[in-house]
C-alpha cells in the first residue's frame, strides 16, 4: 500500500467556499452568521472522483491521509466562535468524503484556532474528531495570526492542552500554517516553509519531548529549510548543550515527502533517515502545474521516490510502514473501514 500522508480537500464544493465568504462578511458587519449550505454526497463525490480520486489512480498510490484545506483554515479570519463553525463545518465535510470512499481517504482534523485564544478551546474539537469521525491526526498552526506569529512558540506550555490530547489519543499533529495576511510573505512561497522551520527549530529547543516522550509531530514540505541546514541545526543544539540534534528529536519529529524536484527529494533522502520519512504529495495542492523539464506535474512525488537510490526496504518504509508507526490509529481504522465498506 502507497500512503499519501498530506492530503487538502483543495476542490470542496462551491457552497462551502461561498458559505466562509458569507460567514466573514456577516462577522465583519455584526450580523448573525448564515446557516450552513446543504451539499448532496453526489455533488461531494464529483469533486473528489474527478479530482484526487482520479490522480490516486493515475499515480499509483492507494490512501490519502486527507484535511481540509490549509489555505483555507484562515484562523486570522473572524474571531474564536467564528473558525469553532468553519472547523466544525470543514471537519463534517472531511468526515463525509472518507465516509464516503472508505478505502481512498482517511480523516485528519483542523483546528478552531484564533491567535491570542488559549489552544485549549481547540479540546472539544479533536474529542469529537477522533471519537465520532474516527480520525487519525490534526493540523496544529503555529502561527493563528496569519503571518504575525502573536502567539507563544511551540516550546511553551501554552499548547499542552493540544498535546496531552495528542498523545491521550495517540494522534501527531502535522505543523501546517494556513494562508498569510501579512503582505511580506507569499502564503506558499514563503509563509508555509517559514512555519515549517519556525516549527521545528521551537520543538528541537524545548523540553516537549521530555514531557510527552511518545508525542509526533510531522514536518511538511519536505522540512522547510530543515534538511538544507541540518548542520545549522546540529551546531546550535551543540552549542546550546542541548546534546546530538539526532538523539533531540528523531524519535519524535518527521519529515514528509511534499518536495516538486528530484534533487530535493535526494537530498532529503541523504539527510533525514528513511526510518522519519512519510510519502506525501499535498496534491492538488501549492503547485499543480507540468514541470517543462520533466513533462510531469511538480506535484507527482512518487516519481521522485522511485527513483532514489534506497534499498526495498527503505522505500516500504516510507512508502506506507512510517505512515502506521507514525499515525497509531490508522492501521485500525483502516481495517475497520475495510470491514465496513460497502
Amino acid at each position: 500500500m502507497i500512503i499519501d500522508c498530506h492530503g487538502h480537500y483543495t476542490t470542496a464544493p462551491r457552497q462551502h467556499e461561498g458559505w466562509r465568504a458569507q460567514q466573514i462578511e456577516a462577522y465583519a458587519a455584526a450580523k448573525p452568521p448564515p446557516s450552513r449550505p446543504r451539499i448532496t454526497d453526489d455533488e461531494i463525490r464529483a469533486t473528489i472522483e474527478g479530482g484526487q480520486l482520479r490522480l490516486q489512480r493515475e499515480r499509483g498510490t492507494d490512501l490519502t491521509i486527507f484535511s481540509p484545506r490549509a489555505a483555507g483554515m484562515g484562523h486570522h479570519l473572524g474571531d474564536a466562535t467564528t473558525s469553532e463553525a468553519w472547523a466544525s463545518a470543514c471537519n463534517e465535510l472531511i468526515y463525509r468524503v472518507c465516509s464516503l470512499f472508505p478505502k481512498n481517504f482517511v480523516g485528519v482534523a483542523m483546528l478552531p484556532q484564533s491567535a491570542r485564544v488559549s489552544p485549549r478551546n481547540c479540546v472539544s474539537e479533536i474529542d469529537r474528531c477522533v471519537n465520532e469521525y474516527g480520525f487519525v491526526g490534526i493540523n496544529l498552526n503555529p502561527d493563528p495570526s496569519g503571518g504575525h506569529w502573536q502567539d507563544p512558540p511551540l516550546s511553551d506550555r501554552y499548547w499542552y492542552p493540544v498535546y496531552e490530547k495528542m498523545t491521550e489519543y495517540d494522534v501527531p499533529a502535522m505543523i501546517h500554517v494556513s494562508a498569510a495576511c501579512n503582505p511580506a510573505y507569499h502564503t506558499t512561497g514563503s509563509h508555509y516553509l517559514n512555519g515549517d522551520t519556525v516549527g521545528f527549530n521551537q520543538l528541537m529547543t524545548s523540553s516537549v519531548f521530555k514531557d510527552f516522550p511518545t508525542i509526533k509531530f510531522i514536518i511538511p514540505h519536505g522540512g522547510g529549510a530543515v534538511p538544507y541546514h541540518w548542520g545549522r541545526y546540529r551546531g546550535l543544539a551543540q552549542d546550546a548543550g542541548l546534546g546530538q540534534l539526532a538523539d533531540l528529536v528523531l524519535d519524535n519529529i518527521f519529515f514528509d515527502t511534499c518536495v516538486y524536484h528530484l534533487p530535493g527529494q535526494e537530498l532529503l533522502a541523504k539527510v533525514i533517515p528513511a526510518d522519519n520519512i512519510l510519502f506525501a504529495s499535498e496534491m492538488i495542492g501549492a503547485v499543480r502545474g507540468v514541470d517543462p523539464q520533466t513533462g510531469h506535474h511538480y506535484d507527482d512525488t512518487k516519481r521522485y521516490i522511485d527513483q532514489l537510490p534506497l534499498s526495498a526496504e527503505d522505500k516500504a518504509k516510507i512508502y506506507e510502514g512510517n505512515a502506521r508507526r507514525v499515525y497509531g490509529r490508522l492501521s485500525r481504522t483502516i481495517g475497520e473501514k475495510s470491514s465496513t465498506a460497502i
